[in-house]
């Protein structure tokens, strides 16, 4: 790459998504002097091949916009951290270290989940618990020892009971039809439901995800239209939102015991689309819960994307002062 700026000495920062992936282009000293967003880059949407094209892209995107000229040249930096989606288990990281690598943007490597960008991002003690409860849920935990511990977070396969978002939007549905046909409860989901979509009754949306003309994946709007049914005081529509909450409340008291800092100060970092102001409810509820088993918890929120952490995680592993960490922090985008 072309610029003032010596690969070797930048940080190329990385958080793919199932939706996003953006990009930063980072100094030793803590100045973001490239970035950009791109589609999702989660191999297990879009496959291996397909999330390497996308992350290829927007990493080419980031280098021009830190050159000024267009032209990327190899490597693009010297420690490149990528926080991804989709890396949760061993097999994930080998596989994709190995895809990232044989790119050569950078000469050094790291292949992190993305739960670790959230952790690194929102702490400022440098440990703690990050939760991130999206359109899925996974749960990361660093000890002050530098230990960390995670989960699969592979849905039913893994033991999740409810895995975040599009579980929530895909029950809400099921909750629609049920009440509809006589299986279920009374809930005002059987007009909700229908209505988000513009559609006559439950059994439409069930046509026409079937049949292809709603994406499955559009499900995951359904969640918001579940949360306020229970605000609104919806006892069935309820009981969904608190069944997930006390899932990310297991996970976040799992993570504290596995680590034994259940009875310290500990920060909890709440990210993920469910976090956002939209559902205060549901961040309520697992506030409330997490308190009860963690009673001196800190909840962090994300004030600033995730996209910081992992910059901050390629100023640890350069051992870059507190200075640096400092200005990043101040001034990198919003």
């Amino acid at each position: 790459m072309s610029g003032p700026w010596p690969a070797d000495d930048l940080i190329l920062a990385v958080d793919g998504g199932a939706s996003k992936t953006d990009v930063w282009l980072v100094t030793a000293e803590g100045e973001v002097v490239g970035s950009a967003r791109g589609g999702g880059s989660n191999h297990q949407l879009s496959g291996l091949d397909g999330a390497i094209e996308e992350l290829d892209a927007v990493i080419r995107l980031a280098t021009a916009d830190a050159a000024g000229d267009g032209i990327c040249q190899l490597p693009v930096a010297g420690t490149g951290v990528y926080c991804l989606a989709g890396v949760d288990l061993p097999i994930d990281e080998e596989r994709l270290t190995e895809a990232v690598s044989g790119r050569a943007w950078t000469t050094v490597t790291a292949v992190l989940n993305d739960s670790l960008a959230v952790l690194r991002a929102g702490v400022r003690s440098g440990w703690g618990v990050g939760v991130v409860c999206g359109s899925g849920l996974n749960c990361v935990g660093m000890g002050p020892d530098g230990s960390v511990v995670r989960f699969p977070a592979l849905g039913e396969l893994s033991g999740d009971l409810a895995a975040g978002g599009a579980w929530l939007g895909v029950r809400a549905l099921g909750l629609a039809l049920r009440s509809d046909d006589g299986r279920g409860a009374p809930t005002t989901l059987v007009e909700l439901v229908p209505a988000h979509f513009q559609l006559a009754d439950p059994e439409a949306v069930l046509e026409a995800v079937y049949s292809g003309k709603i994406g499955y994946g559009r499900l995951f709007e359904l969640a918001q239209v579940c949360t306020e049914a229970a605000v609104a005081g919806d006892r069935v529509a309820g009981e969904a939102v608190q069944f997930l909450a006390a899932e990310v409340v297991a996970m976040v008291a799992a993570t504290t015991r596995r680590l034994a800092v259940e009875d310290d100060e500990v920060e909890v970092v709440l990210g993920g689309g469910l976090f956002d102001g939209a559902y205060s409810a549901f961040t309520e509820l697992v506030e409330v819960g997490v308190r009860s088993a963690v009673p001196r918890a800190l909840f962090r929120g994300m004030e600033r994307p995730p996209i910081l952490g992992a910059a901050l995680l390629g100023l640890d592993a350069v051992g870059a002062p507190l200075t640096s960490v400092e200005r990043l922090r101040a001034g990198a985008p919003g």
